[in-house]
């Protein structure tokens, strides 16, 4: 699997908290990008954060979590990213989803020994 040199880095940015079908929203994602083959998903979780509503999110030593940022990011051909927009216009309810043009120096396994 390849991905072209010039591809689109799809950001979606949610709260930690967010659900979907009863399983944690960034789950769901990662499994559908899976499950649609796409080039890869990494989930980030954020310290802090705020968004549309203002609301701030922020990890303090005395709480466990106060629905941390999540953000998932995936990189692949523009056309792979583009048809998997409508499925986040499906489940992403509050959110930002972003696309930024990216520039793939290296995408390939760990050589197997």
């Amino acid at each position: 699997m390849g991905i072209p040199e010039n591809g689109l880095l799809l950001r979606i940015f949610i709260g930690e908290d967010d659900t979907y079908r009863g399983k944690p929203l960034y789950e769901h994602i990662v499994m559908e990008a899976k499950k649609r083959k796409l080039a890869g998903a990494t989930v980030i979780r954020g310290i802090m954060g705020f968004g549309a509503k203002s609301h701030l999110h922020t990890a303090k030593l005395l709480r466990i979590s106060d629905d941390l940022p999540m953000i998932i990011e995936i990189v692949d051909a523009e056309e792979k990213i583009r048809e998997f927009l409508p499925y986040l216009d499906e489940v992403v309810q509050d959110g930002l989803i972003t696309l930024e043009n990216v520039r793939v120096i290296r995408y390939c396994p760990k050589n197997k020994k």
